[in-house]
């Protein structure tokens, strides 16, 4: 078997385990939708309760600002590996590198605490 299909198999399966998780997500949403409007149709009065009873995702409250505050922390975890791997090797580089990459969850989780913070819901309305 030729080694190219180890790098391939390698990055195409989160690819693929994401992709069905989605698919099937997905599906699940347009049922509910499906059973909501047959109802809808039917007449029948559908309080919110009922429609997270049938499965319906709710959004939690300051959730930007939760995974924000996630990938702040990832980003501190990197830079702290870097700050251990230069106290263990001759390497002062490896630091610097770590901070590099540590930047992309950094700036992404304030970008995100950020957006939570300054676009609050309108009139009062919960998402």
């Amino acid at each position: 078997m030729d080694d190219n299909w180890v790098g391939i198999v390698l990055f195409m399966m989160p690819v693929f385990i994401v992709g069905i998780v989605m698919y099937f997500g997905s599906r699940n949403r347009a049922a509910v939708l499906e059973t909501v409007r047959a109802a809808a149709q039917n007449g029948q009065q559908l309080t919110p309760e009922t429609i997270r009873a049938l499965g319906m995702p709710r959004r939690n409250k300051g959730g930007d600002i939760r995974w924000g505050i996630i990938l702040i922390a990832v980003a501190v975890a990197f830079a702290i590996l870097g700050w251990s791997i230069t106290g263990v090797s001759d390497t002062p580089e490896v630091f610097q590198i770590m901070l590099g990459v540590a930047s992309f969850p950094g700036l992404v989780g304030l970008a995100l605490i950020g957006m939570g913070v300054l676009m609050k819901p309108r009139d009062g309305v919960d998402e």
